[in-house]
């Protein structure tokens, strides 16, 4: 009699091997601050509640979080100096967190637009998150991954993991940060972070991260 648990089997040559079944979560954090900001008033969330949520039941191998240091013109303005220091802080202590990893990009400075307001580009960050996606995939590190993310630049590493035997969760914003319509596509499933997850991540204990700076 054949008893199903619950891994899923990876099959080779040299025969049947159990691997059991891990999340790797990425965060593309530009992305999710802006959704934290436009729809939800930019909460203080739990960011090991959050993991857990978008993990959505399976283990944890662990989140990789990605994001850019504010930009500094040169010299620094002190509003700058200070808020790439909270920044700082802020990555400093995610890194701390239990499985979670921290990759920073370059924010870019691009001109300015018609009405002055400046023009900011993330470099770097879908690269990161595309090899590290394609590496645990091919190295059968994970089976599921939850990327949190907006845009398409991240399309060729999920077709690779997929191809891998992987399957895509994309977790995303509302109405006012829709993802890109080839994103939404290409994911095996979909989730909406809405206010009642949100509710549900909030920061209980304010020692934790106890200055605002996300």
């Amino acid at each position: 009699m054949l008893t199903f648990w619950s891994f899923s089997l990876k099959i080779d040559m040299k025969g049947v091997s159990a691997v059991s079944d891990k999340c790797a979560i990425f965060i593309d954090g530009g992305y999710l601050d802006k959704v934290f900001q436009d729809e939800f008033g930019s909460p203080r969330v739990d960011y090991l509640k959050l993991s857990k949520w978008l993990s959505r039941g399976t283990s944890i191998f662990r989140t990789y979080y990605y994001n850019c240091l504010p930009y500094q013109s040169n010299p620094p303005t002190t509003e700058e100096s200070q808020r790439f220091s909270k920044k700082q802080a802020f990555y400093g202590r995610l890194k701390q967190l239990e499985r979670y990893e921290v990759r920073l990009g370059k924010l870019e400075f691009r001109g300015n637009r018609q009405d002055g307001t400046p023009i900011f580009v993330q470099k770097r960050v879908d690269i990161l998150l595309g090899v590290d996606l394609a590496l645990l995939a091919a190295k059968n590190r994970i089976t599921h991954a939850t990327i949190f993310a907006g845009d398409s630049d991240f399309l060729p590493a999920i077709s690779v993991a997929k191809n891998e035997g992987v399957l895509i969760t994309l977790a995303h914003g509302g109405a006012s940060n829709p993802p890109h319509d080839d994103l939404w596509r290409e994911a095996d499933e979909r989730i909406q972070l809405d206010t009642t997850v949100v509710n549900s991540i909030l920061r209980q204990n304010p020692r934790i991260f106890n200055k605002k700076v996300c």
